[in-house]
């Protein structure tokens, strides 16, 4: 029998249509594969780890399980260095086939793979806090459900000024894009509060000793620290060791007086005003349960970078849902992500247009509990937006926040 050739060729055609319909179901059944980009290695390592432990607590919780789908986790190092966050990025991307991103942990990183992940249309659940990433320079691939680098300091740009009465501050942050926006949106908020920024001081993110820094600090009412890391609690313990404690106020940013650290200090970190979009203090519900959970697995309270993991974990599995487990449409896990209101171990937390989020902005105060120290919660500021109260458009017209910006008007030389 003599068989046609568009018969022949109709054929193969079902036989192919069938064949990639079988290869898509049985990639929809296939596991769930997420990128966790941290870093495990160098100075920011024990915020990196906290991220790691955290995210693989979540997922255990659920029996690694999201949406009736399995997960699997796969972590690269990035050792806080761009280029090898990059190269993670691609190897998780061409290799290893995730679905989704988590981190990674520093804004330069972020930065550094922006072109890729939007070249690539992969949905990125960001720990780093890249201003213009939901600024001027939007990427659609990328939700943010931790903060940018000023959200949190400029409510306590704000309270310096208004309720401590403070009239003159220094800045010290790490010269990094994360420590300078910190300090930009600090001083914008503290300044227009009536306060004046005298000194800005950046010293290297891996400066082995703060004490020519410590040396050169003027008069002031107090130090703002926008510190990542483990050098929060170095520079305040030669702060006191320079005998400044008594002369000047110290206040900080997300994550000078992390919880991390927090269980190497002792009572020079006492009553020391800090400001975040978590504490391990707080009453959230999913907190009550993630805090003491943590604390019991690895004998100290969950801070910032813990928290950022469980949180993007909770925005994943929700949009995972909103899906109904179909991760493979990027588009659609990525609308959904964009979507998410979620309440969370932060509190509530949904996105504003360009994929930042809208929640709670804490003031914590360092206080001893049961025999530790603790974030004690003070004055919660409600829903802030990146933009504080400048309003979207106004805020968007000035440059990215920067060592240059806002001009230090009141530096004295």
């Amino acid at each position: 029998m003599r068989i046609s050739r568009r018969k022949f060729v109709s054929g193969i055609a079902g036989v192919s249509l069938s064949g990639a319909a079988t290869f898509r179901a049985k990639a929809a059944d296939g596991p769930i594969r997420i990128g966790l980009l941290t870093v495990k290695t160098g100075a920011l390592a024990s915020g990196g780890i906290d991220m790691e432990r955290a995210l693989i607590m979540y997922l255990k919780e659920r029996d690694y399980m999201l949406a009736g789908r399995k997960v699997e986790l796969i972590t690269g190092d990035t050792g806080g260095v761009p280029a090898t966050a990059r190269t993670k990025t691609q190897e998780m991307v061409e290799k290893n086939d995730v679905h989704c991103l988590i981190g990674p942990l520093a804004a330069f990183e972020a930065l550094a793979i922006d072109d890729y992940i939007r070249q690539n249309r992969m949905p990125t659940l960001s720990v780093a806090a890249a201003e213009d990433m939901t600024q001027r320079h939007p990427n659609p691939w990328f939700v943010r459900a931790t903060s940018t680098s000023s959200q949190c300091a400029q409510p306590l740009g704000e309270y310096a000024a208004k309720e401590l009465k403070f009239k003159r501050m220094i800045t010290v942050a790490d010269d990094i894009a994360y420590g300078q926006e910190m300090c930009a949106g600090f001083q914008r908020v503290f300044e227009d509060n009536g306060g004046q920024i005298v000194q800005k001081l950046f010293p290297p993110l891996s400066v082995p000793d703060y004490g020519s820094f410590v040396a050169q600090l003027k008069n002031a009412d107090a130090v703002f620290l926008g510190l990542a890391g483990s050098n929060g609690f170095r520079f305040l313990k030669q702060f006191v060791e320079y005998g400044l404690k008594d002369r000047m106020q110290v206040i900080g940013g997300m994550t000078a007086l992390d919880e991390a650290v927090l269980r190497n200090m002792g009572d020079e970190a006492l009553d020391i005003i800090t400001t975040c979009w978590y504490s391990a203090e707080l009453d959230a519900p999913p907190n009550r349960v993630f805090a003491p959970a943590f604390r019991k697995e690895f004998g100290y309270d969950p801070g910032f970078y813990a928290a950022s993991t469980y949180v993007n974990g909770a925005v994943l599995e929700a949009a995972v849902k909103a899906v109904n487990g179909k991760v493979e449409d990027r588009p659609a896990l990525m609308a959904a992500l964009r979507a998410t209101n979620v309440e969370t171990v932060r509190g509530p937390v949904r996105f504003d247009d360009l994929g930042n989020v809208v929640g709670n902005v804490y003031l914590r105060k360092v206080k001893r509990k049961d025999g530790r120290l603790v974030n004690s919660v003070f004055k919660t500021y409600p829903d802030v937006s990146q933009f504080w109260t400048y309003g979207k458009e106004a805020f968007l017209a000035n440059p990215v926040y920067s060592r240059d910006y806002p001009p230090a008007r009141y530096l004295e030389r």
